[in-house]
């Protein structure tokens, strides 16, 4: 467990990497590559997740309110148990509540 509050890891290559636990509050990981990265139980309040690649990752039990999610891949993402709130942006179509997402 560790923090990376505000980083910037814009279009950073990180597949597989282990944020178990994480801080990582206004993270930038725009288009960033993170196919089966682990962020259960991360806090990733307000992190920019646009165009990430996160097919295979888990996010399970990880708070992604406020998180920008638009156009990310999620493609079987492991979301079980991640809370969201209204203002989570999801890519058109996606179904959160389907992927077990829990809502404020």
């Amino acid at each position: 467990m560790g923090s990376l509050w505000g980083a910037n890891l814009y279009q950073a290559g990180l597949p597989g990497a282990n944020f178990y636990e994480a801080t990582l509050l206004r993270v930038n990981l725009h288009r960033a590559l993170l196919s089966g990265a682990n962020f259960g139980g991360a806090d990733l309040t307000e992190a920019n997740l646009d165009e990430a690649v996160l097919r295979g990752a888990t996010l399970a039990r990880a708070n992604i309110r406020w998180a920008y999610l638009t156009v990310a891949v999620l493609f079987q993402t492991n979301l079980h148990k991640a809370e969201a709130n209204e203002c989570t942006t999801w890519p058109d179509g996606f179904d959160p509540a389907a992927a077990g997402v829990i809502f404020d």
